[in-house]
């Protein structure tokens, strides 16, 4: 038996060596080998593979064409270059599409307006944009921030800092999101953040499919398919998380249907505010030529209820552990604060969203620099419909893949400086003491040109809100030994959550 597993050691060894010197060639570049392409390189490198795929876009250039296996069909260049982007995302923007491919692997999303092209996502995003401006659905926002934060993550706070207990701030900022999320898109509350920290289906279903699609990005479709086939895999993994998600928003769909029958929502004029799907199912004027049955619904707020959930979770972790390793910034943002709320306001533990948090400059700033180290989505693709040739001289296909890597442009020296690494919230900071603009095709984390975010505000809003209050009540101290790196997702999540010690302060 011992031999054995000396033998299974030594096979191990030999195998990862035959890795290490398949991966790269002498430019530190990936090789392009007979049949495999670059896959050892990219196998060797998959658990830090945002920070591999980084240090290669520096070394070539901020550009690079990754080469899969043969016949494969999956070859993408990879860029990071913000000609690129602008050219991609505003001045060729009817050339580059989702594609296909994009909604293959996105498929969770149906149809909504993450995975639409041409007419159907103009259609849908004018009538986001309808609703998300309404005046109804900004009272239910504010109600719904401030009351989750003071109602629901203050309280477990409290509880948590009262026990002295280690805890992930990546599960608490995840669950605060998702039930603010689930209140302003579909009006019902999961009750996901007590201190019982009850698991949520489909939550948890939401997590599962967005790691399986981070990996559907490294094989093939006849893979894919293989796996569905045989029931086993990340597909057998992404369907049973379909069937949970379908299950839980036809739930509310339905539970929503009965409130309007029953008039138990008094949606227009409603000074308490209205959701997005009682919008959506009673304003069908708005809709135009979209039918309101179950599938657009289900579609529409699954859509909408990632966005929410994922990425100012994501932000707010991050964000928290920026400010960890940069106390300095902390102590400013705390005089900001001091400076900005006025003294009989101070004793507040939640802070009024409108009087005060567009005052925040320096706090603003600092939540960009997170933002630009750590996107919440670290990459997106294209798909150009039509022959084209890039800025940078790349000539595109149709069909071609094309992977913008916000991850990696917030780390290129030639994009932000010598100084592109350190956590800087000054350079989002003008002459005159205002928030200083960069180009989003620079600072795409809320995308450029015609797709730039609708939820913009609404995320600065939440982040805002939530950080200063937190800031403000709290000492967060990270644990030590607590290894905070990306996991592989297409949200950028920590792959080990972020363990934390919560302490009160005295105001």
């Amino acid at each position: 038996m011992a031999l054995i597993g000396y033998l299974e050691i030594f096979l191990a060894g030999v195998c990862f060596a035959v890795l290490h010197l398949l991966g790269k060639s002498n430019d530190g570049l990936p090789k392009n080998w007979p049949l495999v392409g670059m896959l050892p390189a990219l196998f060797l490198n998959l658990s830090c593979v945002h920070d591999w795929s980084t240090g290669l876009l520096e070394r070539s250039g901020r550009n690079f064409l990754f080469r899969f296996h043969w016949f494969s069909g999956m070859d993408m260049l990879i860029t990071a270059d913000p000609a690129n982007v602008h050219y991609i995302m505003s001045a060729k923007f009817e050339n580059f599409g989702k594609g296909p491919e994009f909604k293959r692997v996105f498929d969770v999303l149906g149809d909504g307006i993450f995975n639409s092209d041409s007419d159907q996502w103009r259609t849908q995003r004018r009538v986001a944009q309808v609703f998300m401006n309404d005046q109804r659905f900004h009272r239910l926002l504010a109600t719904t921030v401030r009351d989750e934060a003071e109602n629901g993550l203050l309280r477990v706070f409290d509880e948590l800092a009262h026990r002295g207990v280690t805890v992930d701030l990546q599960d608490l900022f995840q669950r605060y999101t998702f039930d603010s999320a689930c209140r302003f898109v579909t009006g019902f509350d999961p009750c996901s953040l007590s201190i019982e920290f009850p698991e949520v289906p489909i939550s948890k279903a939401l997590d599962d499919a967005a790691k399986v699609i981070f990996y559907r990005h490294l094989y093939p479709e006849w893979f894919g398919t293989l796996q569905r086939l045989l029931g086993i895999g990340m597909e057998e993994k992404l369907r049973r998380a379909l069937e949970n998600i379908d299950q839980i928003l036809g739930n509310y769909i339905v539970m929503k249907r009965v409130e309007l029958r029953e008039e138990t929502s008094k949606v227009r004029g409603d000074e308490n505010g209205s959701d997005l799907l009682t919008l959506y199912m009673v304003e069908n004027e708005t809709l135009g030529a979209l039918e309101c049955n179950d599938k657009f619904l289900r579609d529409t707020i699954l859509n909408l209820m990632s966005a929410g959930k994922e990425t100012t979770g994501s932000a707010l972790t991050w964000f928290f552990w920026a400010l960890s390793t940069n106390q300095f910034v902390k102590m400013r943002i705390r005089e900001e604060i001091r400076s900005v709320i006025p003294k009989e306001e101070q004793k507040l533990r939640v802070f009024k969203i409108s009087e005060h948090m567009h005052k925040m400059v320096y706090l603003h700033g600092a939540l960009c620099e997170s933002l630009r180290l750590y996107p919440p989505v670290p990459f997106q693709h294209k798909c150009p419909t039509k022959l084209d040739v890039l800025p940078s001289g790349h000539k595109v296909n149709p069909g071609m893949k094309i992977l913008i890597h916000m991850y990696a442009m917030g780390r290129m020296k030639s994009v932000w400086g010598e100084d592109c690494l350190e956590f800087r919230p000054e350079r989002w900071i003008s002459e005159k003491g205002g928030i200083r603009h960069e180009p989003s095709y620079k600072f795409l984390t809320f995308n450029a040109g015609p797709r730039t975010c609708l939820g913009k505000e609404v995320a600065f809003t939440q982040m805002k809100m939530v950080a200063a209050t937190i800031i403000h009540n709290y000492e967060v101290h990270v644990v030590e030994g607590n290894s905070v790196r990306p996991s592989n997702s297409i949200v950028l999540h920590t792959k080990h959550g972020l363990r934390v010690k919560l302490a009160r302060r005295m105001l």
